[in-house]
């Protein structure tokens, strides 16, 4: 890193700054945000709003075998690729299932529910434009 040293003067004082100066365009996230379920899902938010500020969201996600989430009709879209197991999407009505290799991009305002029915967890990775957030995600009381 560099450092700049910036000197201001004014009728009456003089004022100096030191500003740092990153020269690295990349950013390498080694300790992930781990957002706090109630469900037993592992979220790892690598880049988002819970992480660093920007435009988009990068998580690392497990649901366990029987998770569900409610019905929810995001302003974002998101992409997911799964890496290991099967998850289940329920899309304006269609049902869709994806397993390892796979991915989908679910247009932001379409109504959707996430769920892993399986006997397996499953692995994936989740990327939202804009970035996740809870503001946006619009998420179905849940009805039992």
């Amino acid at each position: 890193m560099r450092n700049k040293i910036i000197k201001t003067k004014s009728r009456n004082s003089v004022s100096t700054f030191i500003l740092t100066m990153d020269s690295k365009k990349y950013t390498i996230q080694k300790t992930p945000f781990v957002v706090p379920t109630t469900d037993g899902k592992l979220i790892e938010e690598h880049f988002g709003n819970a992480s660093h500020a920007g435009a988009l969201s990068i998580a690392h996600m497990i649901a366990p075998a029987g998770w569900s989430e409610p019905f929810q009709t995001p302003e974002f879209d998101e992409y997911t690729y799964i890496i290991k197991g099967k998850k289940q999407f329920t899309i304006a009505g269609d049902v869709v299932v994806l397993e390892a290799g796979q991915s989908i991009k679910i247009e932001k305002d379409t109504r959707v529910q996430y769920a892993n029915p399986f006997e397996e967890p499953c692995e994936y990775l989740a990327i939202c434009l804009p970035a996740f957030s809870m503001d946006l995600v619009h998420r179905e009381e849940e009805t039992e």
